[in-house]
């Protein structure tokens, strides 16, 4: 009768080790993050401007100061009535992408109680002059390259989310222990970079962005990746006499996104967001986030959620014969995620 018991506590006392540990690595890679991204908070300063009504839904535009130099606009929609608080649904857009396309997704939210909010990422939407396209955010990437000063290519944006976090807890109707967060590709990306290093996110659900960068490089699935900011990457190669190769990648990663491939890689990354709920979404034939990647990441992911005793907390959804893309399917899933952990009213 004394050995079951023993095996028990010892197990139970080494689970205990184990999460103190991902803890204590988890405000590492927090600090090493915020050393890269971090700036002087200045006052967020919002300007807020109500919108007409969409059907039942109303609609806020509204910017805030990430910066000194940088004012985000973002639109906030939510359904008339009910509770005075509520939680929040963060949506991300991908590459090329705006806030305003995300209007159909925030309004599944509202509809399912959430307020939904999406913000223009750096050098997207009404930040890149109209009609340029990704030209605007690939000549971003090049002159960081060679400038060395700044991240255009997500670190930026996860801080502009960060902010905009800071701006979502001033709000009255806006429950600030139940913020969530979804992103699509590059906002997939942005979506667990920032759930790793700010625990105010409350539930996130990464899609099509999840990846082991380090996997990526060793195995030859980093062309996909990196050819989202193709212009960007011929301009610095040609500027620098460079061929496009493994080691053209990697010299690209630590220039503007240093440690993506280890420190902040999405092994690493999912492992700090336990043992908040987490769901990834990927497809099966995606060639920006190749299979072997994805099962690392999910890996580390499964381990620190055990270690935290929230198994149920994890879900991993690889989307079988799909491409970069998130079926309709999977979308009613998050959403139901995002029910199921957030509990709006």
């Amino acid at each position: 009768m004394i050995r079951p018991r023993f095996n028990y506590f010892l197990a139970a006392l080494l689970a205990g080790t184990a999460w103190l540990a991902q803890a204590a690595d988890t405000e590492a890679t927090r600090a090493a993050f915020l050393k890269i991204v971090d700036r002087p908070r200045v006052p967020l300063a919002p300007e807020l401007s109500e919108q007409p009504a969409e059907g039942d839904y109303a609609v806020t535009r509204f910017t805030y100061a990430s910066d000194a130099d940088s004012r985000v606009p973002g639109i906030l929609l939510k359904k008339s009535g009910g509770a005075e608080k509520r939680p929040v649904v963060i949506v991300c857009h991908g590459t090329s992408g705006t806030k305003n396309q995300q209007k159909g997704l925030l309004k599944q939210f509202c509809a399912a109680g959430f307020i939904g909010v999406a913000i223009d990422g750096r050098y997207h939407g009404e930040r890149c002059k109209a009609g340029s396209g990704d030209v605007e955010y690939c000549e971003a990437i090049h002159r960081a390259y060679m400038s060395g000063k700044g991240h255009p290519l997500y670190y930026d944006t996860v801080w502009d989310l960060m902010r905009l976090i800071d701006y979502l807890e001033t709000r009255p109707d806006v429950d600030a222990k139940r913020i969530g967060i979804m992103g699509f590709s590059k906002g997939g990306i942005e979506t667990f970079l920032l759930s790793g290093v700010d625990a105010r996110i409350a539930v996130a659900v990464p899609c099509i962005g999840v990846q082991s960068f380090k996997w990526g490089l060793e195995n030859g699935g980093w062309k996909a990746r990196i050819g989202t900011v193709q212009k960007a990457i011929n301009a610095i190669a040609k500027d620098e006499g460079s061929e496009i190769n493994v080691e053209f990648a990697r010299k690209f990663y630590d220039k503007l996104l240093p440690r993506i491939y280890s420190t902040f890689d999405g092994p690493s990354m999912l492992a700090c967001i336990a043992p908040r709920p987490l769901m990834v979404i990927n497809g099966d034939t995606d060639k920006n986030t190749p299979v072997p990647g994805i099962l690392e990441a999910a890996e580390a992911a499964k381990a620190a959620y055990k270690a935290a005793n929230a198994d149920d907390r994890f879900v991993l959804t690889i989307q079988e014969k799909t491409g970069h893309t998130v079926n309709p399917d999977q979308i009613k899933a998050a959403i139901a995620w995002f029910v199921k952990w957030l509990a709006p009213q």
